[in-house]
């Protein structure tokens, strides 16, 4: 699971690489609102040629998901099929039920909500099968709701609880909290992200290369925490392997739903992945 997943302009494919060198567990090529209408079908070119260049790269790439240009997208990513590439999956802007049951030759798909219509339509848009996690954006969806969120965005919680417990629901990975746009200030990034990752979401999506290390550590578990939910894990085992459904460490009494935590923790735990 991506903790950070960090934008790069589809026009721009001299900045993918330095992009995956930026620390991001993953990027996406944005063929959407990064990149000028004139600009579409370059873009879309040039992120065809970077992925057939890097197969396998942690690479996501956001569509258009407008009439025509949505085709033209989805055209590409099946190209992909063909030509035998691997990479992330595709991410599906203002995302609607219909429009993440296309056919994207199979690749795995990130549901960005942000329209009304995505908020309405969330559990239908988290059970399509190929729909494996759950992306918030507020700027369109506060657009849309007519919204004008505070500094601590309280008007967004019931949406972004929405989120969580639409993709709990449905099993898929923990949600991708929205974008942090002040470039300035890092404290409220590091602070925002830490809440989201409280509130259960699994990381959260970046604009800068400089956002990238604030949100990895916010999203990553402490050494505390990853010792003592590995000592957990032990316990519990151990008093499995007894015949116990319970065990009893420290003092703290420890069964399955504490087990669903410890594990929680551990799968946060990030992997090292080859670099380009």
């Amino acid at each position: 699971m991506s903790r950070t997943t960090l934008y790069v302009p589809g026009d721009r494919p001299d900045r993918f690489d330095k992009a995956l060198e930026s620390g991001a567990d993953a990027i996406i090529c944005d063929l959407e609102d990064a990149v000028a209408e004139a600009a579409k079908a370059t873009a879309r070119e040039a992120v065809g040629q970077w992925l057939r260049d890097n197969p396998g790269a942690p690479a996501w790439v956001r569509i258009n998901n407008r009439p025509g240009l949505v085709d033209e997208d989805a055209e590409l990513v099946r190209s992909l099929v063909s030509d035998g590439v691997d990479f992330a999956g595709v991410v599906v802007p203002k995302a609607d039920a219909a429009t993440c049951s296309r056919d994207f030759g199979g690749y795995p798909v990130m549901a960005l909500i942000e329209s009304a219509v995505g908020v309405a339509q969330i559990y239908e848009v988290a059970a399509v099968p190929e729909v494996v996690r759950l992306a918030l954006g507020e700027a369109d969806l506060a657009a849309d709701l007519g919204m004008e969120p505070s500094p601590d965005a309280l008007e967004m919680w019931p949406i972004r609880t929405r989120v969580v417990v639409a993709s709990a629901g449905e099993g898929l990975e923990a949600p991708c909290g929205p974008v942090f746009t002040n470039l300035d200030d890092d404290a409220g990034l590091a602070t925002t992200s830490q809440s989201l990752r409280r509130h259960g979401f699994g990381g959260r999506s970046v604009i800068h290369p400089k956002q990238v290390a604030a949100v990895n550590a916010a999203f990553t578990p402490s050494d505390d925490e990853i010792t003592r939910a590995k000592k957990l894990v032990a316990a519990f085992e151990e008093a499995t392997a007894d015949g116990r459904a319970v065990a009893v460490i420290d003092g703290e009494f420890i069964d399955p739903a504490v087990m669903r935590w410890a594990r929680s923790v551990l799968n946060r735990v990030p992997r090292e992945r080859p670099r380009p």
